[in-house]
């Protein structure tokens, strides 16, 4: 489910990306590598990459008993729900014609779209039917943008773990991906009937 929220996430930025610039790319693939012999395909494009995943805290005490019951009642663990820590970055090669002012300009794309569009589903997505719907609950999919603003330390950190110079880039919060795999964990049959016994008791 990771995957297809962020594929569906590219499409519709690419589609909106499109319509204001023709020759603009928005790929989704791992940012770190622009810099290494098997990064020259990132180069001139809007690339987005999952940096970091957090379990959403709130909704981590989900009951394990599944209604509706039918002849049993059945236990599974429940979904993870996770946010998604999402890097947009722009990287444009000064020697291309576009540079440093065309990658904020792309940049400036990005915020545009997010501050128009910040809810995104399957059900309302105008790409969601090129997606490989591959898991069970892809089309209850439903995930909320939202700028995260990083601090010049964190900045610092972000590229160094990702083994780069900084380019101009956005961080935007996905919330929120339900992860889970379909298992009971046990089933117990339903209580149907209460047996009771009574007795006066006489004092002697």
């Amino acid at each position: 489910m990771i995957g297809s929220a962020l594929l569906l996430l590219r499409n519709e930025l690419d589609l909106y990306v499109k319509s204001k610039d023709n020759t603009v790319n928005v790929i989704l693939d791992n940012v770190g590598l622009f810099e290494t012999s098997k990064g020259d395909h990132l180069t001139d494009h809007i690339i987005i990459s999952l940096v970091n995943i957090e379990e959403e805290s709130t909704l981590k005490n989900s009951p394990a008993l599944k209604r509706p019951f039918t002849s049993s009642a059945k236990y599974e663990n429940p979904a993870v729900y996770l946010n998604l820590y999402v890097l947009f970055s722009c990287n444009y090669a000064p020697d291309t014609g576009e540079g440093y002012l065309g990658a904020l300009k792309k940049l400036s794309y990005i915020v545009k779209f997010f501050q128009r569009n910040n809810t995104f589903s399957s059900a309302s997505s105008l790409s969601a039917g090129t997606l490989p719907a591959t898991e069970p609950d892809f089309n209850d999919l439903r995930v909320t943008m939202e700028l995260y603003t990083l601090t010049f330390e964190q900045i610092n950190h972000l590229w160094g773990s990702l083994g780069g110079r900084q380019i101009p880039f956005a961080m935007y919060k996905l919330r929120l991906v339900s992860v889970a795999e379909p298992g009971v964990v046990r089933e117990v049959p339903l209580v149907e009937e209460i047996e009771t016994n009574t007795r006066v008791l006489t004092n002697s």
